[in-house]
């Protein structure tokens, strides 16, 4: 069953964490921050709506990064229950769809948790501040594959820009975040 993200809350602060890539570094948010804005995503290897969008993710992660964003993607799902999902797949999913940005393994949901993350994809645009400018979808491809509309790369450029986000914006739809049970 799809679940929606909720809508952006304009100035949430970011809060710092340090995980563990799939290049097996330490990344945080501190030494991650883009001087235009960060993007952080919460992304796993089996959704189908992430698996589905991975060319397009790749792709606005990249233009991204060209325009001065820096791009962060987290796995918080239940590796146990999902073993798709656990740390030495997450490595093969980076090698496989060659991504630009690191990769990082929330083993305890915390960070998932600190975000309020509620989907796969779920998509986190903080400005130079680190305060939260977007939280919507990738694009309308789904809708209309006609005319595709980036949304994401637009959004993030506009913060790039202005340090501000749209005031509207289309929630992400994915997959639930697989929690672990308490």
């Amino acid at each position: 069953m799809a679940q929606s993200s909720a809508v952006c809350d304009f100035g949430w602060k970011a809060p710092q964490f340090s995980l563990r890539s799939t290049k097996d570094v330490d990344v945080s948010l501190k030494s991650a921050s883009g001087n235009k804005g960060i993007l952080i995503m919460f992304i796993c290897n089996h959704c189908p709506y992430v698996v589905g969008a991975l060319d397009d993710i790749v792709k606005e992660a990249t233009a991204l990064q060209k325009i001065g964003v820096n791009v962060l993607a987290i796995c918080s799902n239940d590796a146990e229950e999902y073993p798709q999902d656990n740390f030495e797949n997450m490595k093969k999913f980076d090698l496989d769809y060659s991504f630009t940005f690191p990769y990082l393994h929330d083993a305890d949901q915390s960070i998932a948790k600190l975000f309020n993350a509620e989907c796969t994809p779920d998509f986190f645009g903080f400005n130079s501040n680190l305060e939260l400018q977007y939280r919507g979808r990738l694009n309308n491809k789904r809708e209309n594959p006609e005319v595709v509309k980036r949304d994401l790369f637009e959004a993030m450029n506009m913060i790039a820009k202005t340090g501000e986000g749209p005031q509207e914006q289309s929630p992400s739809i994915g997959c639930s975040i697989k929690w672990k049970s308490e």
